[in-house]
């Protein structure tokens, strides 16, 4: 019986990644049991597979719950955001590293390890970012979020090292197309502008035109996420870490596409208010190179056209 545990299961992410497994299971192997771990849940979800455990993963009784019986694989998702985490230190160490910790020492003594896969995160590399960012770009995280997944990917692979888990560890980059108004995002305009052009509506972006910013859709995303879970770990690198690829585009150059998709007159409904600091953020990301996660199996969208179909696929 294969059993896959989410954490985090009911963010934008999480969403997506559970459809897929219930839909399409590990690699050709059906998902018997798949256990969800979030604060809490809208509903009992339809599928009698999914068992909803509701509470904090800092609780070790919650997690205990969530990891009753043999454990195949872990999505470990969940994470207090870099704004929140600044703002209560102890929640977001709480949850972005002491629960880390936790998630992994509790899979210790299983017969055989369970993958375990760390959704890290791009600020890892700070906000001075160098001319070109590639795979030994030294990480420099300027938020304590950042700082917490760093470690958290050193423990993934520290785990790995002791034989507790089959651990590898991801770094998202802004993944699109999250539903909603994105409320206390400084980086929802990203998505928002798919959904708001798509039905003719108007749009500000805080940031110019000519933004640049790394991209990635909940479909490739989730791609990646799964194929890291499945991969054999002899062919991962020493670290256990790998930055996701991305499509380096300008915040034009999308809006340019979703107006190819949806009718030229979109392009007009974008109005462009910069925000030094948002665009700084979010919108002046260097080129990034990333070989060897691309020979490990990890992947970008391949297109801008690519991008806005997977991202406004669910």
């Amino acid at each position: 019986m294969t059993h896959v545990v989410v954490t985090g299961a009911q963010g934008f992410v999480g969403q997506s990644l559970v459809k897929r497994l219930l839909k399409d299971g590990l690699v050709g192997r059906r998902v018997e049991r798949l256990t969800l771990m979030d604060l809490r849940f809208d509903g009992l979800h339809a599928d009698d597979r999914v068992r909803q455990v509701a509470g904090s993963i800092a609780d070790p009784a919650v997690r205990a719950m969530a990891y009753s019986g043999a454990v195949d694989a872990v999505f470990h998702l969940a994470s207090i955001p870099g704004g929140a985490a600044e703002k209560n230190y102890a929640l977001g160490r709480s949850i972005n590293l002491d629960s880390t910790v936790g998630l992994l020492e509790d899979l210790r003594g299983q017969a055989t390890p369970p993958a375990f896969v760390f959704a890290s995160t791009v600020a890892v590399y700070g906000e001075q970012l160098p001319a070109q960012v590639n795979e030994a770009t030294i990480p420099a995280p300027a938020l304590s979020y950042g700082a917490h997944k760093l470690a958290g990917e050193l423990l993934v692979a520290d785990a790995s090292r002791l034989g507790w888990v089959r651990g590898c560890s991801l770094r998202l980059p802004g993944v699109v197309a999250r539903p909603g108004d994105g409320t206390g995002m400084m980086s929802a305009f990203m998505s928002q502008l798919f959904w708001r052009l798509a039905a003719a509506q108007p749009i500000t972006v805080p940031v110019s035109p000519d933004g640049v910013a790394w991209w990635i859709s909940v479909g490739t995303c989730v791609d990646n996420l799964l194929h890291a879970a499945t991969a054999d770990a002899s062919t991962m690198n020493a670290r256990r870490s790998y930055q996701m690829p991305v499509l380096r585009l300008t915040v034009a150059e999308v809006v340019a596409a979703l107006a190819d998709r949806f009718g030229a007159e979109r392009a007009a409904l974008v109005r462009y208010e910069p925000d030094a600091f948002i665009q700084r953020l979010f919108a002046t990301y260097p080129p990034l190179s990333t070989p060897e996660a691309e020979r490990f199996g990890l992947k970008n969208d391949g297109s801008v056209d690519a991008l806005i179909t997977r991202a406004m696929a669910d």
